[in-house]
């Protein structure tokens, strides 16, 4: 630290044994050891917190860089959230725009046409999507059938015709 070297530190010893004297010296010595000791404490003490404060900046600097590219990937991941929800309601409002009457007919158009057999008169796609009826009864059981139906589709018991 000071580079003292073993002459100069023998010349210091000798000096000091003259001015102080042979009684005092060992007492002297002593309290200069303990002062040294300290004063290398306190300088080690120093260092260390310089190293820590050096190591606390290069970890601020390290999370700094973490969370900014931490909220790059969160930006990203919200654009790529925001544009599947985009497609998904245009998904959405297609398929509620759509026919399926219409969409069914042409399927089965293009399903009777494919098989190279005619499928009919071309009502399938009515007779499909239309309301399910109740047969017709004769009589007493009809009339039966009528009043058990008025009184299901009162306690909304009724098929209901929108899912």
């Amino acid at each position: 630290m000071f580079d003292i070297g073993f002459t100069e530190l023998s010349l210091v010893a000798l000096v000091a044994l003259v001015v102080i004297g042979p009684e005092r010296l060992p007492g002297v010595a002593r309290t200069l050891g303990h002062l040294f000791g300290r004063l290398q404490r306190y300088v080690s003490d120093v260092k260390s917190d310089i190293s820590r404060e050096i190591e606390l900046d290069e970890l601020r600097k390290f999370k700094n860089q973490f969370e900014e590219a931490a909220e790059s990937v969160q930006q990203s991941v919200r654009g790529e959230m925001a544009d599947a929800e985009a497609a998904i309601s245009e998904l959405a409002a297609e398929m509620e725009s759509a026919d399926p009457a219409s969409e069914l007919a042409s399927a089965t158009e293009s399903f009777s046409d494919e098989s190279g057999t005619k499928t009919g008169d071309g009502d399938h796609a009515a007779m499909l999507t239309s309301e399910p009826t109740a047969p017709v009864q004769e009589g007493e059981s009809a009339v039966r059938a009528e009043a058990v139906s008025d009184g299901a589709s009162r306690a909304g018991l009724g098929h209901n015709s929108t899912p």
